[in-house]
């Protein structure tokens, strides 16, 4: 959990006043609910909002291309997701905040408070995810060379969540070629998984999402 210290801290007695951006009539409904229930919370539009608590989408395949939309937002976000493999694409793209849509329970409103404050936070499970059971790879060879022009194609139809057939579809390459593609792109980026790669490649401004 960090904070920036140059952001005035809320009281904590004061309402969250709570943007819920959702697509889905039945979280809408269900997470409106729960934060009524808990109090100290008032759901109000956008353009009010102090936090905003943004829904991915029930499709994981559209997640990724999904998150451009969090740059949009004036304020700050904390991100539902369905997957943890989205949590650090989430983060990249501006995410204050990150929860698991099956998770999503009382401890909202802590984690909406500590956004509204400055912090940034997400659950220990998930952040685990963003660290691996293994040291950490030093920065040195970390995206050594330039991707090429086919290569930059390939890493934005993984920010898609494509799979590497359908990239090779895109492409009308084979499969075999996409399989290279996509392993010439994660080496260059210094990546041990698409995940990584996109991220990685979202930071060099490589991806358009």
């Amino acid at each position: 959990m960090t904070r920036n210290p140059t952001l005035p801290i809320a009281a904590v007695s004061d309402p969250i006043k709570v943007a819920l951006l959702t697509d889905d009539p039945l979280l809408r409904a269900g997470v409106s609910s729960l934060l009524e229930q808990l109090g100290s919370i008032d759901v109000v539009d956008r353009d009010r909002a102090e936090v905003a608590l943004w829904d991915a989408g029930v499709d994981a395949t559209k997640t990724l291309s999904r998150l451009a939309e969090l740059r949009t937002l004036s304020m700050p976000v904390v991100a539902v997701v369905s997957d943890v493999a989205h949590v650090a694409p989430a983060l990249a793209a501006g995410a204050r905040g990150v929860v698991l849509r099956d998770q999503v329970g009382p401890g909202i409103h802590a984690a909406l408070a500590a956004v509204r404050s400055g912090l940034t936070v997400m659950d220990t499970a998930l952040a685990s995810s963003l660290v691996p059971n293994q040291p950490l790879r030093a920065t040195e060879g970390k995206g050594r060379g330039e991707l090429t022009e086919r290569e930059k194609q390939v890493v934005q139809l993984l920010s898609e969540g494509l799979s590497n057939k359908l990239i090779a579809d895109r492409l009308g390459i084979s499969d075999h070629t996409a399989k290279f593609h996509v392993n010439g792109v994660m080496m260059k980026l210094g990546s041990s998984t698409r995940t990584e790669a996109v991220v990685e490649a979202m930071r060099r401004g490589l991806v358009r999402l």
